[in-house]
């Protein structure tokens, strides 16, 4: 494949197991793969290139990187998501992956309050490390809820609240049914589009066809 520049560069944050992953597998191959994942592969670089998707992922120690191009109005906008782990001990490494971050997803499980409270933590990191970055707030699993309304530990107004206070878009999303998930990075990228995101010119983009500062190479440059 020849080499994919990104536009946008988007990172997942948020407590383990709350399904970071799976989203990002449903939005970009459509599909809903039972977990649990874990974004920490030993070897310093593995890529998957997927022609029928149009994407690439790599995966390397504390995340896993896919670049997905979105149509957004007559433009082609190309997001670079950066997978978290969310583990506590890999922390320090998911500073270095939302350094420069434009868009921020970040996620808790909305039948696990705890996670809530990581998520306002990665919100506080952001707006204290990151002021241009974009924040996402995103409850996930709603199709657990949906089922069993008892389930859930998190109001949706104390949610949506929080968002609003800290500047956010909010969404529940479900990676199982799809719910919310093209909608959600369909905003990402017009959001970046639009006059909000004008601090990333042209000329800064990321182009993986070349070397970067960081250890992993372009999942789109032929050998």
């Amino acid at each position: 494949m020849s080499a994919m520049r990104v536009d946008a560069k988007v990172v997942m944050l948020g407590k383990e197991s709350v399904g970071k992953t799976s989203l990002v597998e449903r939005y970009v191959h459509h599909r809903f793969l039972v977990g649990p994942y874990q974004n920490v592969s030993p070897a310093a670089l593995r890529f998957v290139a997927s022609e029928e998707s149009q994407s690439c992922r790599v995966t390397t120690i504390g995340a896993a990187f896919v670049a997905k191009p979105i149509q957004v109005a007559d433009r082609v906008i190309t997001l670079g998501i950066w997978d978290t782990a969310g583990s506590e001990r890999y922390e320090a490494m998911s500073r270095i992956y939302y350094r420069g971050a434009r868009a921020a997803v970040v996620c808790y499980d909305l039948t696990d309050s705890s996670s809530f409270q990581r998520a306002r933590f990665w919100v506080k990191e952001l707006q204290n490390c990151e002021e241009h970055c974009k924040i996402y707030v995103c409850g996930t699993k709603s199709d657990l809820i949906e089922g069993e309304r008892a389930l859930r530990q998190v109001d949706f107004h104390d949610a949506q609240d929080f968002a609003e206070d800290v500047g956010a878009q909010y969404f529940e999303t479900s990676s199982k049914t799809g719910k919310n998930v093209d909608e959600l990075f369909q905003k990402v990228a017009e959001d970046f589009s639009s006059s909000a995101f004008q601090l990333l010119s042209e000329e800064t983009g990321v182009d993986l066809g070349q070397k970067k500062d960081s250890y992993f190479y372009s999942c789109c440059h032929g050998n």
